[in-house]
């Protein structure tokens, strides 16, 4: 009679196979290196930029134009000015990049990003704001900006004021 110390050998056999697969398995997902072509290098200048205006030139070099076809959601009043939830929606076709400014901050631009090509364009995050202010979301869409606005006014600041 054999006396078997730890897991049975089938047990073994059959755990063996299995980590082979999931490895064997892993092989086939796209592990590719990220690669970022020229135009889509971090916008340091754009960040830096203390007005709106210059934030939307610094990024965009256009400006934009109000449209219904981008839905800014964000409350109406921000208990806490550390973190203001916000999203952006959008019905446009061929969208490039999506946008936040917060005019009244100490820089601008909040936050921006690439939307890479077959994406759904929705973007949702939590904001700084130092006080009561209009937020703004740019939407690029086939080579055209396109923007919603709502004032939200923010009782506690949440970049130092």
């Amino acid at each position: 009679m054999t006396t078997h110390i730890g897991p049975h050998p089938t047990r073994r056999l059959i755990l063996q196979g299995a980590v082979t697969v999931a490895l064997i398995g892993l092989g086939n997902l796209p592990f590719a290196p990220a690669r970022a072509a020229a135009n889509d290098k971090y916008p340091e200048e754009a960040f830096k930029q203390k007005s709106e205006a210059d934030a939307i030139k610094a990024l965009y070099g256009k400006t934009a134009e109000p449209s219904d076809k981008v839905k800014l959601d964000a409350p109406e009043i921000a208990e806490n000015g550390a973190v203001v939830p916000v999203s952006v929606t959008t019905t446009l076709d061929k969208v490039t990049s999506i946008s936040f400014f917060v005019a009244e901050n100490p820089n601008a631009l909040a936050a921006s990003y690439k939307i890479p090509d077959g994406t759904m364009p929705v973007v949702a995050n939590r904001l700084k704001m130092a006080k009561t202010t209009n937020v703004v979301a740019i939407v690029e869409a086939d080579g055209k900006l396109f923007s919603a606005t709502k004032e939200v006014k923010v009782t506690v600041g949440g970049c130092g004021g």
